[in-house]
């Protein structure tokens, strides 16, 4: 059972209400809806929740995710399989709920989300998106990168892919440790 109270959007004050409506009505809510943002009452799904009950902070988080999302110079594919990374490092099924139908719009195979999954890596032909993956997973594992590792992420896909992957690993943390602090789990799950 969740720990957060899930308001409707007539029990919101002022600030949720912004919040609210930079999620609900904001770029996640454009283009084709891979996964429910709100439940059939309009109460927020996921992490977005959580992110009404401290609205300065959500404010800046959900800004952040949004940037991360649909700002980057990352491909979709390495974007998704980033995120499903540490989803499955977190063993986060919102995030895996969420992001692997984003995964395969975004032209993942089964094998590599299965492989990603499990808590692999899986075999990229591309070189850049191996590279990037391999980074990431190195980041969920130790919370670092060796030198040649780094260097050949850079490399292959620049500073700042290196910078943003960084940032998105982080972010996807974040949001992972708050979905099982106030026990989240995916829409329709009794948990």
């Amino acid at each position: 059972m969740t720990r957060l109270p899930r308001p409707t959007p007539h029990e919101l004050d002022a600030a949720q209400r912004v919040l609210y409506h930079a999620i609900a009505d904001g770029p996640r809510a454009n283009g084709p809806r891979l996964f429910s943002l709100t439940d059939g009452e309009g109460r927020l799904n996921g992490p977005f929740n959580a992110m009404l009950h401290a609205p300065a902070v959500g404010s800046a988080l959900q800004e952040l995710g949004s940037a991360i999302r649909y700002r980057t110079t990352l491909s979709d594919r390495v974007r998704e399989m980033a995120i499903l990374i540490v989803a499955a490092h977190w063993d986060s099924a919102f995030e895996r709920y969420a992001h692997e139908p984003i995964g395969r719009a975004a032209g993942l195979t089964e094998a590599e989300l299965t492989a990603i999954r499990s808590g692999g890596v899986p075999e990229l032909s591309d070189p850049a998106e191996a590279a990037a993956v391999e980074i990431v997973a190195a980041m969920v594992a130790t919370g670092d990168a060796g030198d040649a590792l780094f260097d050949h992420a850079v490399s292959l896909n620049g500073t700042e892919a290196v910078v943003e992957l960084t940032t998105l690993v982080g972010y996807y943390a974040t949001l992972a440790l708050q979905l099982r602090v106030f026990r989240v789990g995916q829409p329709g799950d009794p948990s």
